[in-house]
């Protein structure tokens, strides 16, 4: 059994709903749920707020948070976690920022930094990953991936 159809199964015996608000990774992590039988027994919504507006506008990111700690920043991936929970009234939400490449990096915050954020049942959790420059669509399957290992041990202990 692979990890997303474990998350699938522990979402559904926790009768819980998930939504994703995704940026860099572009729906991905959506996608790869909805390639498992059963996602639709608890996959409500995803969002893809590239654009910093978006993330306001869509999930509730205060300016004020991004013009203080950067779009990509855990605070950040925090408030789209939960701000896509409270949109889709689900149990589950998971925020993800980065930089995926090839471009966009800096000193501070290089290609293949990504900040996770997961809301589960009231409770926040948030991460930060530097993959590397591995090319774009590679960090982009890496965030994916974390995502879905995470969720896993996050679930299993909720």
């Amino acid at each position: 059994m692979t990890v997303e159809e474990k998350v699938v199964n522990r979402l559904i015996e926790l009768g819980y709903h998930i939504s994703f608000a995704e940026s860099c990774t572009g729906g991905m992590c959506c996608s790869t749920l909805v390639g498992i039988g059963d996602a639709s027994k608890v996959l409500d919504v995803s969002f893809t707020t590239y654009a910093p507006q978006a993330k306001c506008k869509f999930l509730g990111v205060s300016q004020q948070t991004i013009d203080m700690f950067g779009v990509v920043s855990t605070q950040v991936a925090e408030e789209m976690c939960r701000g896509v929970a409270k949109a889709a009234g689900s149990r589950v939400g998971v925020g993800i920022t980065g930089v995926a490449g090839p471009t966009g990096g800096t000193e501070k915050i290089p290609v293949g930094t990504v900040c996770f954020g997961f809301y589960i049942d009231g409770r926040v959790h948030t991460a930060i990953e530097h993959f590397g420059d591995l090319g774009r669509n590679n960090v982009r399957a890496r965030a994916t991936e974390f995502v879905y290992v995470t969720l896993d041990k996050l679930l299993n202990n909720a």
